[in-house]
């Protein structure tokens, strides 16, 4: 064997051994730090272009999410007005048979009239005032012609549109969705049997448009269910992606730490065969 002190190429060799094992104990407790596999791009290039995806699609969802749980506050906003303004017709309805029978005097249809027209502007502040987030829901803003849209996905065509119409007492336009045309009285028996009549067309208008807010609102109760389960999903298959496993990590880092001690043990070695070959020059 040729004994050289110009080239040691033991500790060479037990350097590069000790640098490799260095970077694997780094990389192992990176991973366990952060929990996660690939922390740059270098680590899995595509596992990373992959993970990116589904975290912009993850993003999307729960941006979705929030829409629909606003979209069920609106509806349910709408529905608990259109409820009250469906209770106070049927109350209309009462005084209007009650003011048909001639067992009321004409002092009697008048007070009589009178509460019809206090739940009359009662009905029309609901249609005027209901509001959600600064959304004027029954003023007409939002009609057959002009529908309110709920995006409800991570795409640009996941949405529903919506008309939520107007609550008028009189002909306010032509959206026969919320227009009651209530303009008579109960001030005579004729009055009271037409006013009658118009109550019922009123209570049958409001009933639809309540069948459809309801409609709209189990709609969104299943949106909001998918979504969940589609986020809950992809949040899973994200985390099989970039996820450390840390039983595999932690068998790594014990590895790594084994082969540097042996490394510096063969590093401290070829150095000491070095430092002997040295003593036969000096004797």
């Amino acid at each position: 064997m040729t004994m050289s002190i110009n080239t040691n190429a033991g500790a060479e060799v037990a350097a590069v051994a000790a640098q490799r094992a260095s970077a694997m104990m780094d990389e192992a407790m990176l991973r366990l730090s952060t929990g996660k596999r690939i922390n740059s791009a270098k680590d899995d290039a595509a596992g990373l272009a992959v993970a990116t995806r589904m975290a912009r699609e993850i993003a999307g969802l729960s941006q979705s999410l929030r829409n629909a749980n606003d979209a069920q506050g609106l509806i349910d906003t709408g529905e608990t007005a259109l409820k009250e303004v469906h209770t106070l017709l049927l109350r209309m309805r009462e005084i209007a048979v009650s003011a048909s029978s001639d067992t009321n005097t004409t002092a009697d249809r008048a007070a009589l009239d009178t509460e019809v027209s206090a739940l009359e502007t009662e009905i029309s502040r609901i249609g005027d005032q209901t509001s959600w987030g600064g959304i004027n829901l029954f003023t007409g803003d939002y009609d057959k012609a002009k529908k309110i849209r709920f995006h409800l996905g991570p795409t640009s065509s996941n949405y529903i549109d919506v008309t939520l119409g107007v609550v008028s007492i009189g002909a306010k336009g032509s959206d026969l969705q919320g227009s009651l045309s209530l303009t008579g009285s109960v001030t005579t028996r004729a009055n009271a049997t037409a006013y009658m009549g118009g109550i019922d067309a009123a209570i049958s208008i409001i009933s639809g448009r309540r069948g459809n807010f309801g409609a709209v609102s189990n709609r969104l109760t299943s949106a909001i269910s998918n979504l969940e389960n589609m986020k809950a999903s992809m949040i899973t298959a994200k985390g099989q992606v970039e996820d450390a496993n840390y039983a595999e990590e932690t068998a790594k880092l014990a590895r790594a730490q084994i082969l540097m001690q042996a490394a510096t043990a063969m590093l401290a070695q070829a150095n000491a065969s070095k430092n002997a070959t040295l003593k036969l020059v000096t004797g």
